[in-house]
């Protein structure tokens, strides 16, 4: 017999593998985490300058793995989401135009129990939350300590971390994000191509109120995304060609603050930059599987796509609440946790939505960034169909809320 030194081991300790620890260990699986970053590493500000939409049930599922109390501290809640259709810089500051989208979080409070549509986090304070969580938590984390080899065999699986020891459980998870080595060490395929276009993120303090509206303008050369932060501050998020990218985090901060109010607008007043920039580029990125032997990937490492509509990160945590109650409820009837068939219903919960929404976010980066009239004619009016029926505008919300479908219990705020 196997000698097992955890139920599970994880590969990366980012928001999405670490959610699923917590969650598994929360139904009473033992965990290891290992990640090549010290965890101190990744709560510095200078580690990730993004913040991200977090959809109502993820929100949940953070709360009941007790994160709830250091959340409601940083986290802003997204009352309203305005879409609209620019054909310049600047377009976010004018009255607007008659074709948009509004969605109101009022509209949803019988499926929302009174929540706002979303809240916005900073990646780093979700970070923080989260190392809390786990410190309080009986996981088991190893940093910085990567995983460089992983063998698997009808029994087990059992992985080389770059220390040198050896670890060994039914299952090992990935969620390293898009160079996730145990996929790669799996055999598990990708389709992937990158964008010509890179994320430029920067965080800036606000003259007028936001009122917890989050702003998207569709432009020719990309969105641009202006989201609620706490403190009077927003994030700013808007999609360049890599040339002009890397040439604006390269640029002084006058420089920058000057083609940033261009861009931006007046209609928040002016705007203070608060350092450091970031520069992010764009990719999309499917694995031909969820699963292989021995294995699951959550987050990243099995789909990372158009951050378009802030999805990327609920997808990952929808994973991790999913994976952590197959797994629980299949230890709790005595199967195998590691097995293909119990890692064939992971597969099966989480394999369509995923492919679904990066397709989604595909089609809507090609028809939104272009000059082309024909094209935008029939976007805009699809945009104001759906602006004029109040059961669509819903769908969409519950949908983005991530409150469509056979929901994990954590999604629903449960317990395992």
């Amino acid at each position: 017999m196997s000698t097992f030194d955890a139920d599970v081991i994880v590969a990366g300790a980012g928001l999405a593998g670490a959610t699923f620890a917590l969650a598994a260990a929360s139904g009473g699986l033992d965990v290891i985490v290992v990640d090549p970053a010290p965890f101190s590493t990744q709560l510095d500000a200078s580690f990730d300058g993004r913040a991200s939409a977090i959809a109502w049930a993820c929100f949940r599922q953070w709360q009941a793995l007790g994160m709830g109390e250091d959340l409601a501290k940083v986290a802003q809640p997204i009352q309203r989401i305005l879409v609209t259709d620019g054909k310049r810089p600047g377009a976010a500051s004018g009255p607007g135009h008659a074709v948009f989208l509004r969605f109101d979080a009022e509209e949803i409070t019988d499926r929302s129990d009174g929540e706002p549509m979303g809240w916005m986090v900073e990646n780093r304070q979700s970070r923080a939350a989260l190392s809390r969580a786990l410190e309080r938590s009986t996981v088991e984390l190893r940093t910085p300590v990567g995983l460089t080899e992983l063998e698997s065999d009808a029994f087990g699986a059992t992985v080389t971390l770059s220390d040198g020891s050896r670890l060994r459980a039914p299952l090992v998870v990935g969620a390293e994000g898009r160079a996730s080595r145990v996929r790669e060490a799996s055999s598990i395929g990708v389709v992937a191509w990158p964008y010509p276009r890179s994320g430029v993120v920067a965080t800036v303090k606000l003259e007028r109120p936001h009122e917890g509206v989050a702003h998207e303008v569709f432009l020719p050369d990309g969105a641009l995304a202006i989201l609620p932060l706490t403190d009077q501050r927003a994030s700013l998020v808007w999609t360049e060609p890599h040339d002009r990218a890397k040439a604006l985090k390269a640029a002084s901060l006058e420089a920058f603050t000057a083609h940033l109010s261009r861009r931006f607008g007046e209609f928040l007043g002016e705007v203070e930059v608060l350092e450091p920039r970031f520069v992010y580029p764009l990719s999309l990125l499917l694995a031909d599987s969820l699963i292989g032997p021995r294995v699951a990937l959550v987050g990243d490492a099995g789909h990372g796509i158009h951050p378009l509509a802030g999805q990327g990160l609920n997808l990952g945590l929808k994973d991790a609440a999913a994976l952590a109650e197959t797994l629980v409820d299949a230890r709790r009837l005595g199967e195998d946790i590691g097995s293909p068939s119990v890692l064939a219903r992971y597969q099966g919960w989480r394999r369509f939505d995923n492919v679904t929404m990066a397709l989604m976010m595909e089609a809507f980066d090609r028809t939104f960034a272009t000059d082309n009239p024909l094209i935008r004619a029939v976007r805009d009016s699809g945009m104001a169909t759906v602006n004029a029926i109040p059961a669509a505008r819903r769908f969409f919300m519950a949908e983005a809320g991530g409150a469509v479908g056979d929901l994990p219990r954590l999604l629903k705020g449960e317990a395992l």
